[in-house]
């Protein structure tokens, strides 16, 4: 059975900055609660093209950008008081540069992960910003034992964007 996750937030920051912020896979350890000690094992990217840039389509040297195909390895501590990690693995199946970015797991904890970042240009309060929704679909292993779970992971989901929301600012801009 797939279960579905979705949230949102506005951000004070230009659109251009954020996705790429998220396009970086170096910045994941950063947004993942800190309890899990998120690392990064192996990275394969294949590098993503900006949309007209003036580059031939390249991003510049200095920002990294995983493009569709590109592979990322991260270990973490599904409990943090318990001294193993977990590995997974993930895929970049989708990349727009400016707008979306959807990843799946290719070897994990789940039967089944499928996320898609999406970022768009918004006004609030007359202050010209970014929402980010993240859209989640995935399915538990294990069969009826992992439905039983379902409401505990989909608790450790809203944990984890919670705090990765309530960092994100910080993050960007370093504040």
């Amino acid at each position: 059975m797939a279960y579905r996750f979705a949230t949102s937030q506005w951000v004070p920051i230009r659109q251009e900055v954020v996705f790429a912020f998220f396009a970086n896979p170096h910045n994941l350890p950063k947004l993942m609660p800190e309890a899990s000690q998120t690392r990064i094992e192996e990275l394969r990217i294949v590098p993503a093209h900006a949309k007209g840039s003036n580059t031939g389509g390249a991003i510049p040297h200095e920002q990294i950008a995983a493009g569709i195909g590109s592979e990322i390895l991260v270990s973490f501590r599904p409990v943090p008081w318990l001294p193993f990690r977990a590995s997974w693995l993930a895929r970049v199946t989708k990349f727009a540069w400016g707008s979306h970015s959807c990843d799946e797991q290719v070897r994990g904890p789940f039967a089944q992960f499928r996320h898609c970042h999406q970022t768009r240009t918004e006004m609030q309060s007359g202050v010209c910003g970014t929402v980010v929704t993240d859209r989640i679909i995935y399915a538990l292993p294990f069969g009826a034992l992992g439905r039983m779970g379902s409401s505990v992971v989909r608790r450790e989901l809203e944990r984890t964007f919670a705090e990765r929301q309530e960092r994100l600012v910080r993050l960007i801009t370093g504040n």
